[in-house]
């Protein structure tokens, strides 16, 4: 695996390194001692699925609160997503900074997002489907969230002829 550090500290994408022949490829997506290496925490509880029937589809931007922050491991395994990260750490030099990557069934990519952070995405095609290993169980108490077009953040999303949002995320209030 091949950890990117972004400009966001904490956040990486992570790559992968395939080992291919004729049949096709074998590549690692999670190795405990990588993880540690890298100051990463390997720590995982919970692994979802997330599938997205239609494009322009768009969920988040989600986080959850102390004492139940997580870390999540994220990576598209059908389709496409334009995915985004949001530092709300207070004490971090990059606080209330985003960053997107794009995650694709072709790139094999995935973005480790630390404690403190919020994530949301988009799909860029239908039948997207998104894998996510989380360091904490879901907790409905500490479930948070920020509208997804604050203006504070000045996210730039891609161009969608419909977004679909749930209305508990169009509910989600502004910094």
């Amino acid at each position: 695996m091949i950890f990117v550090e972004t400009r966001l500290r904490g956040a990486y994408i992570i790559e992968l390194e395939p080992h291919v022949d004729e049949r096709g490829f074998f590549a690692r997506t999670f190795c405990r001692e990588e993880f540690i290496a890298h100051g990463l925490n390997p720590d995982f509880a919970q692994c979802d699925i997330s599938f997205n029937k239609k494009q322009g589809t768009l969920r988040g931007l989600h986080y959850q609160t102390e004492p139940f922050e997580e870390v999540k491991l994220v990576r598209c395994s059908r389709g496409a997503i334009y995915d985004v990260v949001i530092d709300l750490r207070p004490e971090s030099p990059t606080h209330r900074q985003w960053m997107s990557v794009e995650l694709t069934q072709e790139n094999h990519k995935a973005v480790y997002i630390p404690e403190g952070f919020a994530h949301g995405f988009q799909t860029l095609h239908d039948n997207s489907e998104v894998l996510y290993q989380m360091s904490e169980p879901y907790h409905p108490d500490h479930s948070h969230g920020i509208r997804w077009d604050d203006p504070a953040l000045g996210i730039t999303w891609p161009p969608a002829s419909q977004r679909i949002i749930s209305a508990k995320d169009l509910a989600y209030p502004w910094l």
